[in-house]
């Protein structure tokens, strides 16, 4: 069955054409020409979400050439990426393609820039020179790419990238892990551990990380070691990893909590704001160990006994002239309150507030002077996160004033028995 002249592809009867007149004339069949279309490279940009990008935020440049013909030699020039940085996703991938039915030679490589400022620009043509076989020899032949118009556009939130706090991280996924060495809540006074968090992010070089968080609290003293950055490259952009370390060592006998840091990043995929923390932890022992034996003190002599027994008297007329007062059952709460509002530690402050005595607690829940404060505190601890915390030593102080009025003595359901009194 013969195939109709229309059915062989515009290239090959171009090839058969030459071939048979070259023939006739005996003359050699020149080599087939380069035809429109044979050669041909692209940039194609990718965003995530395919949205307008921010300041910072990664772009994939895509560069995919295809060629149909013989190549020796090739370079990709890559034109200046003014007003960006940028950096290669690996090695140019060279594959087997087809066009119009034809066997083609497939070229890609893949670029991530990141734009440092917001407006509008334009990445000039990226050009492959080619050697190419043509005939008995070979020549040179430059394929372009088209410019690519880049907008950027200007971040209209709270922070943002020309602002120094909070830290700008774009990412398409970012990640916090907190290791201690050992664990805080067994230090004593004098004792160290090392704290090591590490921040990862997917779509950003190292470079783009936030510098360390200021991790500090009055009871405690920190100790900075240095700054470790590193990249990884992968198919899909940059992966990157910074890690802070920290010497900690409490200073106080009693414990003390290191308040939780939030790390606020913008997600390429949601177009959304979003936070992740690096949690709070408590320093120093929870309730104080016993003493080992060799803690111990050593044992007093009994001058030394005889002086502590004087001392001990002298101490305790006080007390025998206060014998007749009813003590504040409250005073060990309010001092605990008061020390958590000292050091702004909000979330111990409620913890004290919860082990109050029932009576109490609905007493300061409907105290004018009180509510409003305690309403406050459950509203920037357990809300939304927006809510601001109320002044804490403020607090302590109006709970302290607030006093419940006495109860008075239950009825004696015997003296009804005894008759009327004489």
């Amino acid at each position: 069955m013969r195939r109709s002249p229309d059915r062989i592809p515009r290239l090959v009867r171009r090839h058969l054409h030459r071939a048979v007149l070259a023939a006739l004339l005996g003359v050699p069949a020149p080599a087939l020409a380069l035809d429109e279309g044979d050669l041909t490279l692209t940039v194609t940009p990718e965003v995530g979400g395919n949205a307008v990008p921010y300041p910072r935020e990664m772009i994939l440049l895509r560069i995919q050439g295809t060629y149909r013909t013989q190549i020796t030699l090739e370079e990709l020039r890559q034109p200046p990426l003014q007003n960006f940085s940028w950096t290669q996703l690996g090695r140019d991938r060279w594959f087997k393609t087809s066009v119009d039915g034809l066997e083609a030679r497939g070229f890609e490589r893949v670029i991530a820039v990141f734009p440092q400022a917001a407006g509008r620009f334009t990445i000039d043509p990226f050009v492959h020179r080619l050697t190419v076989v043509d005939g008995g020899g070979r020549r040179v032949v430059d394929v372009r790419s088209s410019p690519v118009p880049v907008e950027v556009k200007a971040w209209t939130g709270p922070g943002g990238p020309d602002v120094k706090e909070p830290w700008w991280l774009p990412a398409s996924a970012v990640t916090v892990t907190d290791v201690w060495s050992p664990e805080p809540e067994t230090l004593r006074v004098g004792e160290s551990a090392r704290r090591t968090v590490t921040i990862e992010a997917k779509g950003m070089t190292g470079d783009g990380l936030p510098p360390r968080p200021i991790l500090r609290s009055r009871g405690v003293l920190t100790f900075a070691g240095p700054i470790d950055r590193q990249t990884a490259i992968t198919p899909s952009g940059p992966v990157s990893r910074a890690t802070y370390q920290w010497d900690v060592r409490p200073g106080v006998a009693e414990p003390v909590t290191l308040a939780a840091i939030q790390v606020p990043w913008f997600d390429t995929v949601t177009r959304t704001m979003r936070e992740a923390e690096i949690p709070a932890r408590i320093v120093g022992s929870r309730a104080k160990a016993d003493p080992d034996e060799a803690d111990a003190p050593p044992p007093a002599s009994p001058w030394l006994a005889v002086l502590a027994g004087l001392g001990a008297f002298a101490l305790g007329l006080p007390l025998f002239a206060r014998a007749g007062r009813v003590p504040d059952p409250r005073a060990a709460l309010l001092r605990r309150l008061a020390r958590a509002a000292r050091r702004g530690e909000a979330r111990a402050f409620r913890s004290h507030l919860a082990a109050a005595d029932p009576a109490l607690a609905a007493h300061w829940a409907g105290d004018p002077c009180t509510a409003p404060g305690l309403a406050a505190l459950d509203r920037a601890l357990f809300g939304e996160g927006t809510a601001p915390l109320p002044d804490l030593r403020r607090l302590a102080r109006a709970l302290a004033r607030s006093t419940p009025a006495p109860q008075a003595a239950a009825p004696d359901p015997l003296a009804a028995l005894d008759g009327a009194a004489r």
